[in-house]
């Protein structure tokens, strides 16, 4: 059972054997760096570079809503997270 159960894994069209799979997995890298930086000062916060994630984050998680649920839900967390480092920035720089 759990042989067939990995065997449909992997030749899912958004298995580990195509670029479906890796593209999302390694983005996840980004919005992990970005909560990472949740503790940095708020004027280390780049503004092109979180407007980037975030608009990058809305336009993939639109894409990608009924074919890959990882490419989704990592663009979702990609937006999420810049746009509360923009929030951050924009707290400390304005009010």
């Amino acid at each position: 059972m759990a042989t067939s159960k990995f065997q449909a894994m992997w030749n899912h069209p958004a298995g580990p054997q195509t670029i479906h799979f890796w593209a999302p997995t390694f983005k996840w890298a980004i919005s992990i760096a970005n909560i990472a930086d949740f503790s940095k000062p708020p004027d280390k916060v780049s503004y092109p570079q979180q407007i980037v994630v975030s608009t990058n984050g809305f336009i993939w998680s639109r894409m990608a809503e009924a074919a890959n649920y990882n490419q989704c839900i990592v663009s979702i967390a990609m937006a999420a997270t810049g746009l509360y480092q923009l929030g951050r920035k924009v707290k400390h720089d304005y009010f």
